[in-house]
């Protein structure tokens, strides 16, 4: 009986070439790193120095001065009302935003680029910016940090919230609408129960 000699087929090579166009990216992006490096002048000198003071500052934190205990501890209670408040009128206000956004709710293809230009627009600008904005607007006080909280939440949240609407199996809701049952009646009945867990994890988070 003849020996059948099995033959290996050869490894490609580990590393290939890099194209021309890769190169030139990798040249365009160390130039950009270069030059950045240059415009901000990071230099060893200013680090070892920062890292002085650094030290010096937290020498000077400890021990704490407990003397302003409560008007610490008022405040931050104040900050966590802020923060409890600006993010559930942002969750909530995130959901018809996100509704507008996602390719299979919304009711018109500019309705749809409009509202996500709005999202990215609020999740783009940070939340000091927002706060400094308010604070023009609405004087300062903790009104000024809910609204930046709410600008913030609802860039994040309805981002999230209209790519999760977007991924719903699309069954339930062709059935309710073959039954007659209109947009919004869909939405409530076959969408919103569907992506609730994830809008859920999404808000806690």
């Amino acid at each position: 009986m003849p020996i059948q000699r099995r033959t290996t087929p050869s490894l490609p090579p580990r590393f290939a070439m890099p194209s021309p166009f890769t190169w030139g990216v990798v040249l365009v992006f160390l130039a950009l790193f270069v030059q950045g490096v240059m415009a901000t002048n990071l230099t060893l000198e200013r680090l070892l120095r920062g890292a002085v003071n650094l030290v010096h500052f937290l020498g000077r934190a400890f021990p704490p001065d407990l003397s302003d205990l409560d008007v610490l501890a008022w405040s931050m209670y104040e900050t966590l009302n802020i923060a409890i408040v600006g993010v559930t009128i942002g969750v909530i206000l995130s959901v018809p935003f996100a509704l507008l956004a996602a390719r299979n709710t919304s009711p018109a293809p500019w309705v749809r680029s409009i509202t996500r230009l709005m999202i990215a627009t609020m999740r783009t600008i940070p939340d000091l910016i927002w706060a400094l904005i308010f604070v023009v607007a609405v004087g300062l006080g903790p009104i000024a940090g809910v609204l930046a909280i709410v600008m913030d939440t609802i860039g994040f949240a309805a981002r999230f919230f209209s790519e999760r609407i977007e991924e719903v199996h699309p069954g339930p809701s062709e059935a309710l609408s073959a039954t007659g049952a209109g947009r919004l009646s869909v939405i409530g009945g076959a969408i919103l129960p569907e992506t609730l867990a994830s809008m859920t994890a999404t808000s806690l988070y």
